[in-house]
């Protein structure tokens, strides 16, 4: 059977890119230290835990071998090393393992950020199980009707999660991952107690590598479970250090919550490096900043709301610190938006990074601190390895400046929801949800979500523009938008706005300001004042709960 030269060309053609792709990943990895001085024998080790569990699985492993004494993580509990956290994951998989647990069996984690989540994470991948994340703000219904969906044989929970559970109990039973000093440990036993009497023992290779499920933010209704597997690519790795900095041995705060994709890929990317993880079970802005100097915290990982929220401190609590050793600030999960950008620079400096991308498609672009500068209100240029395309309505690519659905490419995107379907995809490219556009030097912009777009007087109007806008002005600390009935327009925007404290401004201020710059269509029908706006812990705002009220 003869080939057509065009399909060898083209299929010639794909392999360079992805040769030429890869050796830019391996050569970003490699600027960041990954492979640090070290001893024959550690690298041999090396290779063995990569070779036999992978990169989920074997990357706790390989990193105990090249940063043995190095703390690995700093939570409430105090420190751990790479040696003591390995050993704990080896003892705890062995457990697992002669309790049945088997290649592709269903681990679920209902865990706040702290050492326990490291601890049964690495140990369930070093197994070959399916892991799924649960949203720690999950009310008891829906942690136990999530994971029963998503097929549950054993479940890892904080104690204060045991009042929600029931009677809810797994094939392989339930374990405590942090006690808060109640009596649930009566019932289940800890992660501790389980590894502390288990002696650790050589594991095999497991059958199949293990596959994470993170779940939908469910900003739009019942969130759905997102699977990835992790394929034999630098890219996860490569792509981000080509375009941030980080280096090996950071001291990483991660503020964004580890079941969250934003979290989870920074806890995997801080132990590749053998970085000091620190770890906080929740959010609190004060104790946050404090840490940020305490710990000589060189990458802080959060969502942008977290960082408005240390911002709104003020001045006082800001007064003669030293956050001089703080070299990245990585935001993700919502949006950014040009006003906090530009105070967050003018507080911080030039280190901040801005990730466009969503569970299903993973990372798309990132704004640089020269994107940012250039033009706050952007979420930088396409990642390497990425496609990123504006299509219109007919499918065909928009030029430069002008507004289209949102289409993404990569190697680390999802394969599909875990209950069925997928995201729209045309041409091999995925949607993202997002409207936007590209300006003349390919920096992207966010124009608003696609299914939130409204049509007033004949004309499309996305809140997104409106909220942004509003964003600027003195008055407003934060503001959603969404789209309501309008006798004279069809529809119009209702702009729900948290108020600075110490400016007096009034509905009809916040309408002149949208009047002033925009068109008249795009004025809000009414601006209502609320105490704060209803978000999701990855700092989504729930427009959803809006349309409610």
């Amino acid at each position: 059977m003869e080939l057509d030269p065009r399909t060898i060309i083209t299929t010639a053609s794909t392999l360079a890119e992805r040769l030429g792709d890869e050796a830019y990943y391996a050569a970003a990895c490699l600027r960041s230290g990954l492979l640090p001085p070290a001893s024959p024998q550690a690298y041999a080790g090396v290779a063995l835990a990569l070779g036999r569990f992978g990169l989920l699985g074997g990357s706790i492993s390989a990193s105990a071998f090249l940063h043995a004494d190095r703390v690995v993580v700093i939570d409430e509990l105090g420190q751990l090393s790479y040696r003591e956290l390995a050993d704990r994951v080896d003892s705890l998989a062995t457990a697992w393992q002669e309790r049945g647990l088997r290649p592709g069996d269903g681990v679920t984690l209902i865990a706040r950020n702290h050492r326990g989540f490291l601890q049964a994470f690495f140990a369930a991948a070093k197994l070959g199980a399916r892991i799924i994340l649960l949203n720690t703000s999950f009310s008891g219904p829906q942690i136990v009707d999530v994971a029963q969906r998503e097929g549950t044989d054993l479940l890892v929970y904080d104690e204060e999660y045991a009042p929600m559970l029931g009677a809810f109990e797994p094939r392989l039973g339930r374990f405590l991952s942090f006690l808060d000093g109640g009596d649930a440990a009566a019932r289940d036993e800890t992660l501790e107690a389980l590894a502390a009497r288990t002696p650790a023992r050589s594991l095999p290779r497991p059958s199949q590598q293990p596959k994470v499920v993170i779940l939908t933010s469910g900003t739009t209704g019942r969130p759905k479970g997102a699977g990835r597997d992790i394929r034999l690519s630098l890219a996860p790795v490569g792509g981000l250090l080509g375009k941030v900095p980080f280096r090996t041995e950071e001291v990483t705060q991660i503020s964004a919550p580890v079941f969250h994709a934003l979290g989870f890929a920074h806890m995997i990317l801080g132990v590749v490096l053998g970085s000091t993880l620190v770890l906080q079970r929740s959010f609190d802005p004060a104790r946050t900043l404090d840490s940020l100097e305490r710990n000589r915290v060189t990458a802080f990982v959060a969502v942008p709301v977290m960082l408005q929220r240390m911002l709104d401190l003020g001045e006082e609590a800001w007064a003669g610190r030293d956050l001089s050793s703080l070299r990245i600030v990585f935001l993700s999960g919502s949006q950014l938006g040009a006003e906090l950008a530009q105070r967050a620079v003018a507080r911080l400096g030039p280190v901040i990074y801005n990730l466009y991308g969503s569970t299903e498609v993973a990372y798309a672009t990132i704004a640089t601190p020269e994107d940012l500068a250039a033009a706050p209100a952007s979420v930088g240029r396409v990642v390497r390895g990425s496609i990123v395309k504006i299509l219109g309505e007919d499918g065909a690519e928009r030029p430069s400046g002008q507004t289209g659905r949102i289409f993404v490419a990569n190697a680390n995107q999802f394969e599909g929801y875990t209950g069925g379907g997928t995201k729209e995809q045309i041409g091999g490219l995925m949607a993202s949800g997002d409207v936007g556009h590209f300006d003349e030097h390919g920096r992207l912009f966010i124009d608003g979500r696609d299914d939130e777009m409204i049509i007033s007087g004949g004309e499309n109007v996305f809140p997104a523009e409106v909220e942004e806008l509003l964003s600027h002005h003195a008055g407003v600390v934060e503001v959603a938008a969404i789209g309501v009935p309008d006798e004279q327009f069809g529809q119009r925007l209702r702009a729900f706005v948290v108020r600075r404290q110490d400016v007096d401004v009034t509905e009809q201020d916040l309408k002149d300001f949208v009047r002033e710059n925009l068109a008249r269509y795009k004025v809000p029908r009414e601006v209502v004042f609320v105490e704060e706006l209803p978000r999701n812990p990855t700092g989504k705002i729930l427009k959803r709960e809006l349309q409610s009220r």
